[in-house]
């Protein structure tokens, strides 16, 4: 363990996360704040007609019968609303349900589906401005950044899912923003979400790893609400012997001061940012599909003249994607074999390759038998090149072609998607529900954002048709 700090550590998070505001952030920040926003929004709405999404909801009771007149929040994808948290439970699992939302090194994780639909559905709750939700956002990614720095990579490697354990604090501030706590209830709110954190990487390539999404926003929300209304908790959650640091991670493995080093300065949505993916897909194995396409490209690769490929990574990127028999769409997210063999054979890697029957074509598991992985001896855990690959492939003329990717966390600032990628990905998600003269205007009120004095106005672009939103039932 190391700490410097004096206060405890909920207070000094607090008085960080209350003082950020709309009129000091800097451009960047405003720019990527949106883009993460609009991100999330893509794949909310692309996740609300899965079938995890629909288990929730109807678990949780949001029924044909329920119409605008019943909550406050919309439920996305549904021409329905629910109450402040049901709303949060659905269109949190919803955001998750494809992995196809942005990640985050020192999250470890997946930032903005912890932080921009409780802005969202706090904003639509309590009229909030656009200005507004950014603002929140901002102090929610920071937070969960900061918080991922303290607590990774041992966090990370013992199997916990950051982006629920590390992410819940990211959703509080972003609750406590938004709903303008004050120091004292914002660092309890922290204190009470550190006893709801939880989430197992053990659950990866199940419908119960996006159900962490949506019950951890629950409990972030309903943490800064209950502390609101004024329950009690310790006032050194984090520090305590018994406390969230020495739960999670143990003696010697965990730094408290980095949750506070260099605060905003710069924020971390500007320097590492959100990071969009490509690829509906683990990540993880994101470095190895851009590995292979380039070669693919290339050396023009197919399932005829290539007889091996090996793909070398981080061992941390390994656990959860060494998976060379996935028997469902979900289990293909997490394979690194079978994404290779989609990249391979159709040359990219998109939302029609994770249903069921997909992963089940039996062409493609000769192809993914031909696929090894293993740990990089240069990308060790506490190295820079936390998602790196390097993607070796061997051909029927015995000629061998080697790709390397040092480290790419999807398109982030330092490797932005250009405005066509955005919008061909955007257009992809939202048109799985909503009708194509929507995507335009919807697109463009999300990029405007910081214009907007409340979300009213994007009531309308986001809710489908009435037989759409039935056909989700």
């Amino acid at each position: 363990m190391i700490q410097t700090h004096t206060a405890p550590l909920q207070a000094a998070l607090a008085e960080r996360i209350l003082a950020t505001r709309f009129a000091d952030l800097p451009a960047e920040a405003v720019h990527w704040a949106k883009i993460g926003i609009l991100d999330t929004v893509a794949v909310t709405i692309a996740g609300a007609v899965e079938p995890v999404t629909r288990i929730i909801g109807d678990s949780v009771g949001l029924g044909a019968g329920m119409g605008n007149g019943d909550g406050h929040c919309l439920i996305f994808g549904r021409d329905q609303r629910a109450p402040l948290l049901q709303a949060i439970l659905i269109n949190g699992t919803a955001s998750h349900a494809l992995d196809f939302d942005d990640v985050n090194r020192f999250v470890g994780g997946h930032p903005s589906v912890m932080v921009a639909p409780p802005a969202w559905a706090l904003a639509e709750a309590r009229g909030l401005s656009g200005q507004a939700v950014i603002a929140a956002y901002v102090a929610g990614f920071e937070t969960a950044c900061r918080m991922g720095r303290a607590v990774h990579p041992h966090h990370y490697d013992k199997g916990w899912h950051p982006t629920a354990t590390v992410g819940i604090f990211g959703t509080v501030a972003t609750a406590a923003h938004a709903m303008a706590l004050d120091a004292t209830q914002t660092g309890t709110a922290l204190a009470i979400a550190a006893s709801q954190a939880s989430g197992l990487k053990a659950n990866f390539g199940t419908m119960t790893k996006p159900f962490h999404v949506g019950h951890t926003l629950r409990n972030g929300v309903l943490a800064a609400l209950l502390a609101e209304n004024g329950l009690t908790a310790s006032d050194h959650v984090f520090e305590d012997a018994q406390g969230y640091f020495q739960v999670f991670n143990g003696d010697g493995t965990y730094d408290a001061d980095k949750a506070l080093a260099d605060w905003g300065a710069p924020w971390d949505i500007v320097a590492t940012g959100p990071g969009l993916k490509q690829y509906p897909c683990c990540g993880s194995t994101h470095p190895g599909i851009d590995c292979l396409l380039d070669l693919r490209a290339k050396h023009r690769l197919g399932a005829d003249n290539v007889i091996a490929i090996e793909m070398l990574t981080n061992p941390l990127r390994l656990p959860h994607t060494d998976n060379p028999e996935p028997r469902s769409g979900l289990e293909g997210k997490f394979s690194l074999h079978y994404v290779l063999a989609r990249a391979l054979v159709d040359g990219h890697v998109g939302l029609d390759h994770f249903d069921d029957a997909a992963v089940a074509e039996p062409d493609l598991r000769p192809i993914m038998g031909r696929i090894t992985a293993g740990a990089h001896p240069e990308m060790g855990p506490e190295s820079d090149n936390q998602f790196g690959a390097e993607v070796t492939v061997t051909m029927t003329d015995g000629s061998r072609h080697t790709a390397r990717i040092d480290n790419r966390v999807c398109r982030g600032p330092a490797d932005p998607m250009s405005d066509a990628e955005l919008w061909t990905k955007f257009t992809d998600c939202v048109g799985r529900v909503l009708p194509t003269d929507r995507h335009r205007p919807l697109y463009d009120a999300l990029m405007d954002l910081e214009n907007a004095p409340d979300l009213s106005a994007l009531d309308s672009l986001l809710t489908p048709p009435a037989t759409a939103s039935a056909a989700a039932e």
